[in-house]
C-alpha cells in the first residue's frame, strides 16, 4: 500500500473514533452504561476484590515506508501501517487497607493479551511455559503482575510485595490508559526494566516520604524476570517524595546486583523522576536514567544513560497537548544496535478525553541517531518520522 494511502487510511480512522463518544461519564464504560461499578461483581465484592481493565489500540505511519512494517527502534506501536491491538488488559485486585495499621492480606494479577505482550513477557517458566505461544505471530499472552501484598502494624503501616510486579524505576508505564503520549521513550524502552519478581518493602516514613527496598531474582541486574537462577539476588530500592501542595514530586529508584551468577558481573540501574507542576494546567516531567554492566561488549565497564523532558498543557474540553524531548546514549552498543550511538527523539501530542472511560490519542514523532551507521528505521537511514493514533477505553 502506497504512504499516501496509509496516512490517509490513518487520519480518516482518527477522524471516526470521536464519532461514536458521548458526553462525559463517570467511571468505566460498564459503570456509563449500566450505572454499576465493575467492583459490584457479586461474590468478589464481599471479599474486597476489584475487577478492572482497559482496550488500548492504534495505528503509526512510518515515513519510510518500510519492507517489513518495522518501525524499529520504536516499540510497543512498532508496526507500520497496521491496526494493533496493542493491550487487552483485565486485572483482579484485593487493595490492602493501609490506614487501619494492623496485618491485612491482599494482592493482585494482571493479565495483558495483544501485541504489547511481546515486551512485558518475563524469563524463565513464567510467560513461555506457564501462558505459552500461539499462532498469532505479534498477538500472546502475559501476566506482567501476580503478587500477595501484606499490610502490617508496624512502622505506620508498612507493606510488602511478595511475588511479580512492575519495576519502580521511570516515570511511563506498561499500562496504556498511564501514559500521556501513545509511544514510549528510549529511557523506558532501553534504559530500564519492566518488571521484577521477588519482595519489595515499602514504608510510608511520613505524608511526604515513602521508602521502598527488597530482593529481586536475577538475571540481568534483578530485571524481566521469574524463575531464572534463583540463587542470584539483586537490590531493588528507592524513596519517593511529594510536596504538601502537591505540585511537587521527586522519586528515585536503582536495582544492582550480578547480572550473570556464573562470572559475577554487576549490574546496575537508577532512575531520578522530577515533576513538577509549573502554573495551573502546566505540568513539566524531567528524567535522568544510568546503567552500567561490567566487563561487558569487550570493555571493563559498559555504560548507557539519558536524559527526557516532558511538558503538558491542559487545554479546553478534555484535550491537552504535550511535548517530549530525549535523548538516550548506548556508549557500547548492548541495548539497542551492536554500535555505539547516541539516539535522539522529539515527541508532539494531543491527549483528548470526551468520556472519563475514553482516551483518543495522536502524536508525531521525529527520531534521529549519530551513530557510525545506519541504526534507525530497523538499520535503513538515520534517521525516521512517525505519526501515531491510538484509543484506549476502560472498562
Amino acid at each position: 500500500m502506497p504512504p499516501l494511502s496509509r496516512l490517509l487510511i490513518l487520519v480518516g480512522w482518527m477522524a471516526l473514533v470521536p464519532a461514536w463518544a458521548g458526553e462525559g461519564a463517570a467511571g468505566g464504560l460498564y459503570q456509563s452504561l449500566t450505572g454499576r461499578s465493575l467492583t459490584d461483581v457479586p461474590g468478589l465484592a464481599a471479599v474486597g476484590v476489584a475487577v478492572g481493565g482497559w482496550l488500548s489500540t492504534g495505528i503509526t505511519y512510518n515515513s519510510h515506508n518500510p519492507n517489513d512494517r518495522s518501525n524499529g527502534p520504536v516499540t510497543f506501536n512498532d508496526r507500520s501501517g497496521e491496526l494493533q491491538l496493542n493491550q487487552l488488559y483485565v486485572y483482579l485486585e484485593r487493595a490492602v487497607n493501609k490506614e487501619a495499621k494492623r496485618w491485612d492480606v491482599g494482592g493482585r494479577i494482571d493479565v495483558l493479551w495483544g501485541s504489547d505482550s511481546r515486551f512485558t513477557q518475563a524469563a524463565g517458566h513464567w510467560d513461555t511455559r506457564l501462558v505459552g505461544a500461539d499462532d498469532l505471530r505479534f498477538y500472546h499472552l502475559a501476566i506482567p503482575q501476580a503478587y500477595l501484598e501484606l499490610a502490617t502494624p508496624l512502622l505506620r503501616g508498612a507493606t510488602v510485595k511478595l511475588g511479580h510486579f512492575y519495576t519502580l524505576l521511570g516515570q511511563e508505564s506498561v499500562q496504556a490508559p498511564a501514559n500521556f503520549f501513545y509511544s514510549h521513550g528510549y529511557l523506558m524502552q532501553y534504559g530500564e526494566p519492566f518488571t521484577h519478581s521477588g519482595a519489595l518493602a515499602i514504608y510510608p516514613v511520613n505524608d511526604n516520604l515513602t521508602l521502598s527496598a527488597g530482593a529481586v531474582t536475577g538475571p540481568y541486574g534483578g530485571a524481566d524476570n521469574v524463575d531464572k537462577h534463583l540463587e542470584n539476588w539483586n537490590f531493588l530500592g528507592g524513596l519517593s517524595w511529594i510536596s504538601d501542595s502537591a505540585g511537587t514530586a521527586v522519586s528515585a529508584a536503582a536495582t544492582t546486583g550480578a547480572a550473570n551468577p556464573r562470572d559475577g558481573r554487576q549490574r546496575f540501574i537508577a532512575s531520578l523522576v522530577l515533576n513538577q507542576a509549573l502554573t495551573e494546567g502546566l505540568h513539566c516531567v524531567m528524567q535522568y536514567d544510568h546503567g552500567y554492566q561490567e566487563r561487558s561488549a569487550g570493555r571493563e565497564t559498559a555504560h548507557w544513560y539519558g536524559v527526557q523532558q516532558t511538558l503538558t498543557v491542559d487545554l479546553a474540553g478534555n484535550l491537552a497537548l504535550g511535548l517530549r524531548g530525549e535523548w538516550f546514549r548506548d556508549d557500547a552498543g548492548i541495548r539497542l544496535a551492536p554500535i555505539a550511538a547516541s539516539y535522539y527523539g522529539l515527541t508532539l501530542g494531543l491527549n483528548w478525553k470526551p468520556e472519563s472511560w475514553l482516551m483518543l490519542r495522536l502524536e508525531g514523532r521525529n527520531d534521529w541517531a549519530d551513530g557510525r551507521g545506519r541504526v534507525i528505521a530497523t538499520g535503513r537511514d538515520d534517521h525516521q518520522f512517525t505519526l501515531g493514533a491510538n484509543a484506549t477505553l476502560v472498562f
